[in-house]
């Protein structure tokens, strides 16, 4: 019987030499392969460890799926978001690292106030919205989401996580969220669907054949819809020098400042965390 770190090589090479699989940086397939034994274990594996024919084979058909470009979080069903540990399943977006550093701007922001109140629309299964509620446990968090699957898995995971200062509720961006909210919100975060129907040809194969369609573009030729909505109703929410949060990528960065400040927003920045594929543009009201 194989060991460990002999299924782990072979597993490397198969996901080396597969197309259907993104190779951003050297080492990924050797982590995905991990990530994927240690579900199939349960545990960390040992690398002298043999693995019992069982374990191997289910390891075997979970790698044939990563091989044929299906994201490692929905075949582990989990991902790691600001030190959480989430469900995720298809139909939702996966949590991107990239957004941690959306969820620590809100957390700055709010942290100084008495009762602070956050909303995250287009929640997905809640990561930055989750991130705040664990951080900081006065704050009143809201998740919306346009679609049932992602607030189901929202829902899941502030429930196993005993967050109970988060609420998610499905509907379409603001529509859902209780009356009384208007103009009592400190802080509003929106990671949008922003990917213009012409450039979806151009997204990888592991994104845009596994992840929903109506989470990479609202389906407007620039991407700009969706978003073009959340900054004209959001201001109707915030409390006076409340913050509206937007990531989008870096090329985007120049056009959506001009949408924020055109909305009557104020000491608009475009903000740069420590992973370069994003940016988090602010504002205030």
């Amino acid at each position: 019987m194989p060991t460990a770190e002999e299924v782990l090589r072979d597993a490397e090479r198969t996901l080396k030499a597969s197309r259907a699989v993104e190779h951003p940086h050297a080492g990924k397939e050797r982590i995905d392969a991990e990530q994927i034994l240690e579900h199939v274990l349960g545990r960390e594996p040992d690398p002298d460890e043999t693995l019992d024919p069982s374990a191997a084979r289910r390891f075997g058909r979970l790698l044939a799926r990563r091989a044929a470009g299906e994201p490692p979080a929905y075949i582990t069903g989990r991902e790691e978001f600001h030190g959480l540990w989430l469900d995720v399943g298809r139909g939702a977006f996966i949590p991107r690292q990239s957004s941690e550093w959306m969820a620590d701007q809100a957390i700055r922001r709010l942290r100084a106030r008495s009762r602070p109140v956050h909303v995250d629309l287009a929640t997905g299964v809640g990561p930055v919205a989750l991130a705040v509620a664990s951080a900081l446990p006065r704050a009143r968090v809201f998740g919306t989401d346009l679609f049932a699957r992602p607030v189901t898995l929202a829902r899941r995971n502030a429930e196993r996580l005993r967050l109970r200062n988060a609420r998610f509720v499905r509907g379409d961006l603001f529509a859902p969220l209780p009356r009384a909210l208007q103009g009592m919100v400190d802080v509003i975060t929106v990671h949008p669907p922003y990917i213009g129907t012409r450039e979806l040809r151009t997204i990888p194969h592991e994104i845009l054949g596994f992840e929903p369609r109506g989470s990479l573009t609202d389906g407007s030729p620039e991407g700009m819809g969706l978003l073009s909505r959340v900054v004209a109703e959001a201001p109707g929410w915030l409390r006076p020098g409340g913050w509206l949060l937007v990531e989008v990528s870096p090329d985007r960065s120049k056009q959506v400042a001009g949408v924020i400040r055109r909305a009557g927003f104020r000491d608009v920045r475009s903000t740069k965390g420590p992973v370069p594929v994003s940016r988090v543009l602010t504002g205030r009201i």
